[in-house]
């Protein structure tokens, strides 16, 4: 019986044991799945990378386009192929993806629980991204900040302050407060308000206002330019002059209409009043007793 077993363990199949044939076929289908997994690996990369360089060339192609944005689809499109070309390596190698999904997923719940503040900023961002209320370069106030868009990340937003200040605000408080955007449009309206004094004539002073605002080669006669007496004040006469300038113009503008319109109303005579208060002292009432005393004791 030893004997049969004996042979049997050492049978020959074309002058190689049945052992060895186990082994070379074992190492003949690894083989074959490492092959496999490299060359899916390498065909993932090299689609992965040639769908990213569309998707950005694509936002380089058109000056309308936001390249951020593009950017950012490039990126996911990258990492959404790769990860299925890692199930396929997985696959291969006759590992069950669906029960590593499912321990992906669970995983990512729990991330997603314990970085609730994190992850809140990164959905914001992407918000930013898809919507765009602004774009690099664009001149805005958010979170009671104001300045030059320097940079759009998925976590926060990092802008250049009016005193050239690096100011990162987390894309949430981005996203949840209310964005004022400058560079949105290429107009912006002006407006100032200019007191003259009651004695002042109205039509000259008038005259006097739009002649000087108008006279500047930065100011838009359309819209109509709006002049009006708008309030009459205690010690002035108010106009209400709102003009329309291009947006890049509009703070310089704004501060030499004010200089100029002084200026101007200075040289025509027309009184430029400043708040004044006038006091009436009453002489305190003396009482009919006190007023016979005096005179009793004069007598």
């Amino acid at each position: 019986m030893d004997s049969v077993s004996d042979l049997m363990r050492t049978e020959i199949y074309d002058g190689k044991s049945l052992a060895d044939l186990v082994t070379l076929e074992f190492l003949a289908q690894a083989l074959g799945s490492v092959v496999a997994a490299v060359v899916i690996l390498l065909a993932g990369f090299i689609v992965a990378g040639w769908v990213k360089r569309r998707i950005v060339r694509l936002g380089d192609t058109h000056a309308k386009l936001d390249v951020t944005l593009f950017h950012f689809l490039g990126n996911l499109a990258r990492y959404v192929i790769l990860a299925f070309a890692a199930l396929f390596v997985l696959n291969t190698f006759g590992v069950k993806t669906t029960s590593i999904v499912a321990a992906i997923g669970a995983a990512g719940l729990a991330i997603g629980l314990a970085m609730q503040g994190a992850l809140s900023n990164v959905a914001a961002g992407v918000m930013i991204i898809l919507f765009r209320p602004f774009k690099l370069g664009d001149f805005i106030e958010v979170n009671d900040e104001m300045g030059t868009v320097h940079e759009i990340t998925l976590n926060n937003t990092v802008i250049a302050s009016l005193s050239n200040l690096k100011v990162i605000i987390p894309n949430s408080e981005v996203w949840g407060n209310t964005i004022t955007n400058y560079s949105s449009f290429d107009t912006r309206r002006a407006e100032w308000t200019f007191g003259v004094g009651y004695g002042a004539n109205l039509a000259t002073a008038e005259k006097v206002i739009r002649d000087t605002i108008m006279g500047d080669s930065r100011s838009h006669s359309d819209p109509e330019p709006f002049l009006q007496v708008n309030e009459l004040n205690s010690s002035s006469v108010d106009f209400l002059v709102r003009v329309w300038v291009d947006a890049a113009e509009y703070f310089q503008y704004q501060a030499d209409m004010k200089r100029k319109v002084k200026e101007a109303l200075d040289a025509a005579g027309v009184e430029i009043p400043f708040p004044t208060r006038t006091l009436i002292r009453a002489e305190p009432k003396r009482e009919e007793g006190d007023a016979k005393g005096q005179v009793d004791q004069a007598a």
